[in-house]
């Protein structure tokens, strides 16, 4: 491919891929900052009505912005790293680094998967867990990754992740919940616990993950020198902690009287 092509084949996906997240991000924040309190409102037959017609529109968007997100994110890390001289790693070449790239966003959601399968009844302990297998895993890709791939590579672990979450354990679990209020009878309590922690993990992951992905955009005081990326994992437990921050205190806003007043 010639580097014009490649350019011009950035230039598509990543318009495509900033339009896919707003339509995504967008959708799972109006389920978790606005929704989730509405939704405390309705009685038996406000939800019989309202929820069969919201939530299927809604969550087309919602899964097909996750589907299409996903999919232009993978078709940029081969165009911007796999044919990028040096652009993952100083010692490997761009296949190599991005077979590595893969295996930790693929083998990372089956981690996280199975965490939470065994600790969604114990979040602060799996919070913990959590966060500690993220920063380890950024100071072990800093050993052999350049800065810049390291937080690329911890943002794309954090959306496939969040992707995997919608498409196999949000949507089935959603359908069912949704076929339920429909039919009048309730939903399984443990598909609404399921669906609603994994919307809540998507909601927390997506703050660091707008920096992470928009990080090589600014200099090295995010991602090191070029061959240097001793700090970045540093930046990247910073990031991650004061995302969780800013996350924190939406769902606190919007849980309180603020929101609801005009």
């Amino acid at each position: 491919m010639s580097p014009q092509m490649n350019l011009w084949m950035q230039l598509t996906f990543r318009w495509l891929h900033v339009i896919a997240g707003i339509m995504w991000i967008g959708h799972l924040w109006f389920f978790n900052f606005v929704n989730a309190q509405v939704a405390k409102t309705y009685d038996a037959d406000s939800k019989k009505k309202v929820v069969p017609e919201l939530m299927p529109r809604a969550l087309y968007w919602f899964r097909w912005g996750a589907a299409y997100t996903f999919i232009t994110g993978i078709l940029l890390l081969g165009l911007v790293y796999s044919m990028a001289d040096k652009g993952i790693s100083e010692t490997m070449s761009g296949g190599a680094g991005i077979g590595i790239m893969l295996a930790v966003l693929i083998v990372g959601f089956g981690i996280y998967d199975m965490l939470w399968k065994a600790m969604a009844k114990n979040e602060m302990a799996g919070i913990v867990v959590s966060y500690v297998l993220v920063v380890g895993i950024a100071f072990g890709l800093a050993q052999i990754f350049v800065g810049r791939a390291v937080l690329i590579t911890i943002g794309g672990l954090f959306g496939t992740i969040m992707a995997a979450n919608v498409w196999m354990r949000i949507w089935p679990n959603q359908r069912k919940i949704i076929g339920a209020i429909k039919g009048g009878t309730a939903p399984d309590a443990a598909l609404v616990a399921t669906a609603g922690l994994r919307s809540k993990h998507n909601t927390y992951m997506s703050v660091p993950l707008i920096l992470l992905m928009i990080s090589n955009h600014y200099p090295t005081m995010l991602y090191g020198t070029a061959t240097d990326a001793t700090c970045v994992p540093i930046i990247i437990a910073a990031i991650v902690a004061i995302g969780w921050g800013i996350t924190k205190f939406f769902f606190s806003k919007s849980a309180s009287p603020a929101p609801a007043q005009f």
